[in-house]
């Protein structure tokens, strides 16, 4: 958050806010020992949205096809007309993946899809 301009006691609010919460699960009126959350943005609070932008707000950094990023949703496209536009898009494919691994956010491959649009691949594979 420092290197968006945040500080001050405006970071050290959010910061006491973040560190050392502590969490515990009740199922049927069973309720487990609290743990410590080491990660995450409390669900349901007002500033967990903002917070999660200002996390992934250098995610199309080094990306040469349009990256669209809504709330927790990120799509990439780009059209492909020959071999050099296949690659393109591999490597901002890669890119993605290692700014992944580096913030270690995982992408839900399950929701992952391709479309094409047009009547046909150009032959291209």
């Amino acid at each position: 958050m420092a290197s968006l301009g945040i500080g001050g006691k405006l970071l050290d609010w959010i910061s006491n806010w973040l560190l050392n919460r502590t969490q515990r699960v009740c199922i049927n009126g069973i309720v487990s020992i609290w743990k410590l959350v080491l990660s995450g943005i409390p669900q349901g609070s007002v500033l967990g949205p903002l917070l999660f932008l200002m996390l992934i707000n250098d995610l199309d950094l080094n990306i040469h096809n349009v990256l669209l990023k809504f709330a927790d949703d990120t799509k990439i496209y780009s059209r492909i007309c020959n071999s050099d536009n296949v690659q393109k898009l591999q490597e901002d494919l890669n890119t993605l993946q290692e700014w992944a691994h580096t913030w270690q956010m995982k992408f839900n491959i399950q929701k992952c899809k391709v479309m094409r649009v047009g009547d046909s691949d150009s032959g291209l594979k």
